[in-house]
């Protein structure tokens, strides 16, 4: 346990739109290590969001992710053979961490033809506050609200 932690690692931004949160989507959404496929399927749906809205897309983008970063995650505690389900809030990279994977699960279950189109329609569903996406973090707020009687007691 002695000695520092390791450095992190800097982001590098994605090549196009010189932005780290695409990057992360893109890493989120590559599988098998096709990172160009993962490129082209997250460009498609950028191309899509700015033709359907007339808005700068990354902007779209990121009003989604903040729309489905969670404030409070709950964490598995064992205390006197039970296990209690603690609310705890969320740091800034582990909320949009969650948000990203909510995202691209709720596309990968989404029905739809191409990959490209269920990416485009969830990332304008979650900037406008609804979608599959959106409820799944209402689900884990409303769980951290119930269990908020095991946030104070000391575990």
């Amino acid at each position: 346990m002695s000695g520092s932690k390791p450095k992190k690692v800097a982001r590098i931004p994605d090549p196009v739109y010189q932005n780290q949160l695409i990057q992360m989507i893109v890493n989120r959404l590559m599988k098998k290590g096709k990172k160009t496929v993962a490129y082209t399927l997250c460009y498609g749906a950028i191309k899509n969001i700015e033709e359907t809205t007339q808005q700068d897309p990354v902007q779209v983008i990121e009003q989604a992710i903040r729309n489905v970063t969670p404030s409070l995650e709950l964490k598995s505690k064992r205390r006197g053979g039970a296990t209690f389900q603690i609310p705890v809030p969320v740091t800034g990279q582990r909320g949009t961490a969650l948000a990203i994977r909510w995202i691209l699960t709720a596309c990968r279950k989404r029905a739809g033809r191409t990959m490209v189109s269920k990416l485009t329609n969830e990332f304008l569903e979650a900037s406008k506050n609804t979608g599959a996406a959106i409820r799944k973090k209402e689900e884990m707020n409303k769980m951290a609200e119930a269990n908020k009687v095991y946030s104070t007691g000391r575990f």
